[in-house]
């Protein structure tokens, strides 16, 4: 119901015919517009003289800001029930794309340390000037005996860590790589090929190798595949 306008009529004293046979319509057009419909602008220009009222008087509606649009959203290219379920091709290919930076943010990472087809491609990618981060726990933190008890598998996260970076070792001599330890709460890890994300959400009580996977593409600089970008930075420079 507009009763801007219907409370615009009873103050000018003028019924629903009175006001059809001012603007030649038919009554019916005229119930219409009193229960929420908004008149052609030649109807509402004539209603405004008429009732001695501005169109925001009546139809407050029409001068109302239009919402800003929504920026784009990152692309949701894939998801997979746990981490393990990710075919091998996949790793393989998303390490391959990248063409500017590879990031890796985890705890132990060892599944990729033991793949060496993978280490391969990031080594090679490396040799062809792509920046390559990459972020393990460090063993002898604290956080890392948290995150060991909670997932019920005690001392095991700093073992894996430990032969995870054995193993990552021959990356260290290559130009354009560099690896740090972190001693951060990770709520995600995060395996990154310029914009694409492949984020494995962490789930309290259960490994990471059975947490799931989202295959993200970044659109935007505010969109949800930026937010993890930002978070690796943020650890990355804590570090």
């Amino acid at each position: 119901m507009n009763d801007l306008l219907r409370r615009a009529l009873e103050e000018a004293r003028l019924t629903e015919e009175d006001v059809a046979k001012r603007l030649d319509v038919d009554p019916k057009t005229v119930r219409r517009w009193l229960s929420g419909r908004i008149p052609y602008p030649r109807h509402r220009a004539t209603l405004c003289d008429l009732l001695d009222h501005t169109a925001d008087d009546l139809w407050p509606q029409l001068s109302a800001p239009r919402p800003l649009p929504e920026p784009p959203g990152a692309q949701i290219l894939a998801t997979y029930p746990h981490r393990w379920a990710v075919p091998r091709a996949v790793w393989q290919h998303h390490f391959a794309s990248a063409r500017h930076e590879i990031g890796i943010l985890a705890y132990a990472g060892l599944f990729l340390a033991e793949d060496q087809g993978v280490m391969r491609t990031i080594a090679d990618k490396a040799r062809d000037g792509v920046t390559v981060r990459i972020l393990l726990g460090n063993p002898d933190g604290p956080r890392i005996s948290e995150r060991g008890a909670d997932e019920g598998v005690g001392d095991s996260l700093a073992a894996k860590i430990r032969n995870a970076l054995v193993l990552y070792e021959p990356l260290r001599d290559l130009d354009n790589v560099e690896i740090r330890l972190h001693d951060t709460v990770l709520y995600n890890s995060i395996y990154r090929a310029d914009n694409d994300l492949l984020i494995n959400p962490h789930a309290y009580g259960i490994p990471a190798s059975h947490a799931p996977i989202l295959h993200l593409r970044t659109t935007h600089t505010d969109d949800m595949g930026a937010t993890y970008r930002h978070s690796f930075d943020r650890v990355w420079h804590g570090t």
